[in-house]
C-alpha cells in the first residue's frame, strides 16, 4: 500500500472521533505564516493557541509572495484576523542552495527553462528573510498599518522561538 492509501484507511477510523464544530466558519485571530517544513508541524500547539484561533499559512522558506499576501489579505480583510506572525527558523532547506543553481540544474536535467517559478527565494541568513518578509507584508497597501507584523526564528532543535527585530529597529540600534 502507498502512504496516501494507508492515509485514507486511517481517515475512515480517525474521522469517527471528528468534532463538527471544526466545521463551522473559520474566525481566527492571528495568522501565521511559516515554512512547510515538517519540523514546524507543531508550531502553533508550541505556543499554546488553538487550532481555531490561528489562520496557518505554509509555504516552503517561510516567503511572503503573491500567494502568501493574498492569504494574508482574505485572513485580515475576510476572515477578521488582528496580528500577523512570520516564523522562519534554522538550518531551512532554502538556505542549502542557491536558486540560480538549483534553475540550471533543472535546466541541465529537463531542457527546459520554464518561466515559473521566476525564483526559489533561497537565502542565505534566515533573520535576515525574516526582516525581508516582514517588511513585504507590512509595507503592502492592503494589509492595515494598525495589525502587527511581528517575525520569529524558530529553533529546531529547541522548539523555541526567538523574536526577530524588523529592519527599522533594527538599523536604528546601529
Amino acid at each position: 500500500m502507498s502512504i496516501i492509501d494507508d492515509a485514507l484507511s486511517a481517515n475512515a477510523t480517525l474521522a469517527d472521533g471528528y468534532d463538527s464544530d471544526r466545521g463551522k466558519p473559520p474566525a481566527p485571530r492571528i495568522a501565521v505564516v511559516t515554512c512547510a517544513d515538517p519540523r514546524l508541524t507543531a508550531v502553533v500547539q508550541l505556543m499554546g493557541l488553538p487550532d481555531a484561533d490561528v489562520d496557518l499559512i505554509r509555504n516552503v522558506g517561510t516567503v511572503i509572495d503573491e500567494d502568501a499576501i493574498r492569504s494574508l489579505i482574505v485572513s485580515t480583510k475576510m476572515l477578521g484576523t488582528r496580528e500577523i506572525m512570520i516564523i522562519n527558523h534554522n538550518d531551512c532547506g532554502l538556505s542549502r542552495f542557491s536558486g540560480d543553481d538549483l534553475a540550471e540544474r533543472l535546466r541541465t536535467e529537463t531542457g527546459s527553462a520554464p518561466i515559473a517559478p521566476v525564483t526559489f527565494f533561497t537565502f542565505t541568513d534566515a533573520e535576515q528573510n525574516t526582516r525581508e518578509q516582514m517588511l513585504k507584508v507590512r509595507s503592502h497597501p492592503w494589509i492595515a498599518s494598525d495589525i502587527p507584523v511581528r517575525g520569529f526564528l524558530f529553533d529546531v532543535g529547541t522548539g523555541r522561538l526567538s523574536e526577530v527585530q524588523p529592519i527599522e529597529s533594527a538599523a536604528a540600534t546601529l
